[in-house]
């Protein structure tokens, strides 16, 4: 008898952990699609270590930004206004959020955020972080205007969710710290890199006269002058992610850096955006002043205005911009939409 309750409880100790294993879960690591140019001419992207991309973790991050559930009343999601056919732009001078009050700034487009070195998000850089950027918008009074709390509750609520976050982080309490994780997952998956410039580069398509005019329009010194904040074929992000004043106003409404770092000589200075996909994310600057490309043309060509901070990039300020010729303007405006990438808006994986 003895043996038979030895034999008995060591079956029970066994069945016990035979169950804790089929109910622990790993998830699959999740490889991103690097084109051949960025893997050819930039470092690897960034991905924390307390972060990892798995295949669960980024499906659970593209249901979250896609879902309402985040915003105060149900009404608005991340995509709300980052709408993956305007390469997450919704082509609004400000957007409104959940409470009916417009922001101050134009909605930046998202892609190719994993190669960001700096890793110093939003127009004037405040967030450190993907997972940190997304905490923010949340929480704002004017954008989602939710409270973490209410959201984690919601979350927890919610059965699917529960057994999502279990699979990809091996939880079931959901908090903020969770959700970000998951939409800063997704959002390393957004990569924007097969435009016809694109395949110009690596032989698969040929530019026409006027296009390749824009482009040594775009590197010319004494001409566009533009691939300093904005890259180059050696540069396939189109940007340098890095703040400059580029002669919009003499006189700041909005501080932009300045108002982060409290050092006067930032006042004024925003983050260079990428170039890439332009046709789809009008209106342009940080406040969305310029509807159209020609304006922005314009503005570089003749419309430089001096302040304090003026970028030193800006060298002609003093004639009041670059000065272009009617051709050299419409030809740099055809460049520019060699970097327009269809297959990046139209993707099914970035789509709900």
């Amino acid at each position: 008898m003895k043996n038979f309750f030895v034999y008995f409880f060591s079956f029970l100790l066994l069945m016990n952990c035979t169950s804790k294993e089929k109910d622990f879960y790993t998830p699959v690591a999740y490889n991103l699609e690097i084109p051949t140019l960025f893997s050819d001419k930039l470092i690897a992207p960034i991905i924390p270590v307390d972060n990892p991309l798995t295949i669960e973790g980024v499906a659970l991050g593209k249901k979250l930004f896609f879902d309402k559930i985040l915003s105060k009343d149900n009404t608005q999601s991340c995509a709300t206004c980052h709408t993956p056919s305007k390469a997450f732009t919704d082509n609004k001078q400000f957007s409104k959020g959940v409470s009916g009050n417009f922001g101050k700034r134009n909605t930046m487009p998202l892609f190719n955020l994993a190669w960001n070195f700096d890793e110093l998000f939003t127009w004037d850089g405040k967030e450190f972080g993907l997972e940190t950027q997304a905490l923010e918008p949340v929480t704002n009074p004017i954008e989602m205007h939710a409270d973490w709390i209410n959201i984690a509750e919601k979350l927890n609520q919610n059965e699917t969710y529960r057994n999502l976050f279990s699979q990809a982080f091996d939880s079931e309490k959901i908090d903020s710290t969770l959700v970000t994780k998951a939409i800063a997952q997704f959002e390393r998956t957004l990569i924007s890199g097969n435009s016809k410039f694109d395949k110009y580069l690596q032989g698969e398509a040929t530019l026409t006269e006027n296009e390749t005019n824009g482009f040594n329009v775009f590197m010319d010194e004494e001409r566009g002058d533009c691939f300093h904040c904005h890259g180059s074929n050696n540069n396939p992000l189109w940007t340098d992610n890095k703040f400059h004043n580029n002669g919009l106003d003499e006189n700041f409404i909005d501080l932009g850096l300045g108002k982060i770092t409290g050092d006067p000589n930032d006042n004024g200075k925003f983050k260079s955006p990428s170039i890439r996909n332009l046709a789809f994310t009008a209106p342009y600057m940080h406040d969305g002043r310029f509807t159209t490309l020609d304006e922005v043309i314009n503005h570089y060509s003749e419309g430089l205005k001096r302040s304090s901070t003026i970028d030193p990039l800006m060298k002609k300020i003093n004639q009041g911009g670059v000065n272009l010729t009617a051709k050299d303007k419409a030809d740099l405006k055809a460049f520019l939409l060699t970097l327009t990438d269809n297959e990046f808006v139209n993707n099914p994986a970035f789509q709900k």
